[in-house]
């Protein structure tokens, strides 16, 4: 049977989260994405969406003509209703043609299936447009919204928000026009046939059946819904174990558990079995049902022509045409279980889709912004207050300046709020009171476009494009040509480590860069920096998770690219901002002490005493590693002369 194809498990599994299905109506989300459907810029998808529906209408009128066409090919054969033929009425003669009118069946079916391809064609368009425009709107807005709300949203639900909408469109699209609306359309024209080639009992015998039919098909989908969740489930829970078991194989192994996790994996197994049974059974309780509600209604509609062939007020094609009309109805009606169960996931999804659409950006430039010119690139904070959480403010009026040119560090334990500091400058967040200006101008009343060119950010974590180094440096200026790519790594002290690469510049990085070491991400943060060519620099811990060699390496690279321009530090080691021009130390959102290195140590304050800290860890950890090198020198045979030209990514 046709329905067999709804045992698919897509779209039977609602969502937990989002709005729920009561709220999420068909009929809005056809409202929502009629404008995608009908664009009022592409007159030519209008026109697609036009013929679509004539080759529909022209599809079912074909359709239909097949059971004539068999009706008065039957009657030819059995010389019903045939008068004597007169060779001028052309008419009469090829009705009573039983070869032409067999070849007009065949022809009729033919007909059918070009229009209803035709119409698929031609409306794919209409359908992958929408679907494009969605999902890029979407994608733009996701890019829109403020850190707050992607703090908040795991990626990968977001990712899935955005598949599922996709998908969801074209299941709608799929579903509703070419399934639901052709079926629709059908069982109105097959009413009509009814009524006019028959009598009104025919129509009403055939309501009630599609009636009952339809309402059978929610109830036992709705049933099912829930068996096919608890199947999907259990198949997610066996599929979970089996790979957290195979990742890690080698502790499996260590503890000789390879049959307690076969007995894991078999007990989720055991679950799938028995939820997959009670699947297919309701599957099967549900083509039952379907199928006896339509025998009965097709048996009623043939036993009454049969008693008006017997009564000469029907024909035999009349009694093969009433069984052909219900057997052509029987397809569309008996997807209808797919076509609800995938219709009603698919509205879920696209309202998910809407909801991330229908969120308003928190950070939005103001009207009439202006681009940010930058002079000098003097940076000032005045008064700047901010919470991510009304109940719990961050920083507490901070005021301090940046001048064109120099370098200012903000140092303090953690959660004084440094790092808060390089996201309001960014303005990945907007301040709660006071101002931020660059040049004398209000970061809030400047494009964000052009206040973000003007600022170069080299992270404590950095994270790569699973896509090659040369992209990932092109990255901070994308019309750059190669030669400047490289002549950027080389400012970022990397060139010599990539030319040692045997694909050089088109080496591959790995997802989030993870082939790299953490120094050789840092210096690729440099060169994309360094590329971007920033007037005004920051520099965010960019060194904190870094082991000694690697920090003083990528710190001469760092103090290369600030030199002459304004640059703000945020630091955790303190060895690395010595230099700075003025130390700003945070504490608890304020100010404690601001001044140059030396001072601050002469203060004797907070700095000095993190300063001390910091040292005495750094003098143990020297000492220990001076206590390991002795204890393991008599034990160590002299290195191959090979071993002794390492590469930078070795010394790491």
């Amino acid at each position: 049977m046709a329905h067999g194809h709804s045992n698919r498990g897509a779209g039977e599994t609602t969502p937990s989260s989002g709005k729920s299905v009561e709220q999420a109506t068909l009929v809005g989300t056809l409202a929502h994405l009629w404008p995608y459907i009908w664009p009022g810029d592409r007159a030519d998808l209008k026109m697609r969406v036009v013929w679509s529906m004539v080759l529909l209408l022209a599809a079912k009128l074909a359709t239909l003509s097949v059971p004539f066409t068999f009706k008065w090919a039957i009657d030819a054969l059995t010389g019903a209703d045939t008068a004597p033929v007169q060779s001028s009425n052309w008419t009469l003669w090829l009705i009573a043609s039983p070869l032409i009118m067999t070849a007009s069946y065949g022809a009729m079916r033919v007909l059918m299936a070009v229009l209803t391809q035709w119409r698929d064609g031609i409306f794919a368009r209409v359908a992958m447009h929408a679907v494009r425009k969605l999902a890029y709107l979407t994608f733009v807005h996701m890019h829109e919204l403020s850190l707050r709300f992607h703090l908040e949203r795991k990626t990968g639900g977001l990712t899935r928000v955005l598949e599922r909408g996709r998908s969801g469109i074209e299941v709608i699209v799929r579903m509703v026009i070419l399934q639901l609306v052709p079926t629709i359309v059908e069982v109105s024209l097959l009413m009509a046939v009814l009524l006019w080639q028959f009598d009104w009992r025919y129509v009403l015998v055939t309501l009630i059946m599609v009636v009952i039919y339809m309402y059978y098909t929610y109830i036992a989908t709705e049933w099912r819904i829930e068996i096919r969740r608890k199947m999907n489930d259990s198949d997610t829970e066996a599929n979970t174990k089996a790979i957290d078991s195979l990742l890690n194989y080698e502790t499996v192994k260590y503890f000789s558990a390879e049959q307690r996790e076969a007995e894991r994996y078999d007990h989720s197994m055991e679950r799938y079995e028995r939820n997959s049974v009670k699947t297919y059974t309701s599957l099967a309780v549900l083509n039952t049902g379907q199928a006896v509600v339509f025998t009965v209604g097709l048996t009623a509609t043939m036993l009454m022509c049969a008693i008006g062939v017997r009564n000469g007020t029907n024909t035999v094609g009349d009694f093969v045409m009433v069984n052909a009309m219900m057997i052509q109805l029987y397809q569309p009606l008996n997807f209808m279980g797919m076509v609800y169960r995938e219709i009603k996931q698919a509205v879920i999804d696209i309202e998910k889709m809407f909801s991330v659409l229908s969120r308003h950006p928190e950070i939005k430039d103001v009207p009439g912004a202006t681009p940010l010119i930058v002079t000098s690139g003097n940076v000032r904070f005045d008064d700047v207050q901010f919470a991510y959480d009304p109940e719990r403010p961050i920083l507490k009026g901070l005021s301090f300046e940046v001048p064109a040119g120099k370098t200012v560090a903000i140092v303090g334990p953690s959660g004084a709020g440094k790092s808060t500091i390089s996201r309001l400058l960014f303005r990945l967040y907007d301040v709660s009171s006071g101002r931020i200006m660059i040049d004398g101008q209000d970061i809030r009343q400047v494009t964000q476009a052009s206040l973000r060119a003007s600022i170069g950010m080299v992270p404590q974590d950095t994270v790569l494009f699973n896509d090659t180094i040369r992209y990932n440096i092109r990255y901070g200026r994308w019309d750059a040509t190669d030669a400047e790519v490289e002549e950027a790594a080389r400012l970022a002290q990397i060139d010599p480590f990539i030319r040692m690469s045997p694909k050089g510049y088109e080496t591959q990085v790995g997802e989030r860069g993870l082939k790299l070491s953490g120094g050789e991400k840092q210096r690729v943060a440099i060169a994309r920096t360094v590329l971007k060519a920033p007037p005004i620099l920051v520099l965010d811990e960019a060194t904190s998770a870094l082991d000694s060699h690697t920090e003083h390496e990528i710190q001469e690279a760092l103090e290369r690219v600030s030199r002459n321009r304004t640059s703000l530090v945020i630091a955790h080691r303190l060895s690395t901002i010595v230099g700075a021009d003025e130390i700003i130390v945070l504490d608890q959102g304020k100010i404690a002490e601001r001044g140059t290195h030396a001072v601050l140590l002469a203060s004797g304050g907070l700095y000095a005493s993190m300063w001390n800290r910091q040292r005495e860890a750094q003098e143990a950890r020297e000492r220990l590693a001076r206590i390991a090198d002795d204890n393991e020198a008599p034990n160590r045979a002299p290195p191959p002369v090979d071993d002794v030209l390492v590469s930078p990514a070795a010394a790491e």
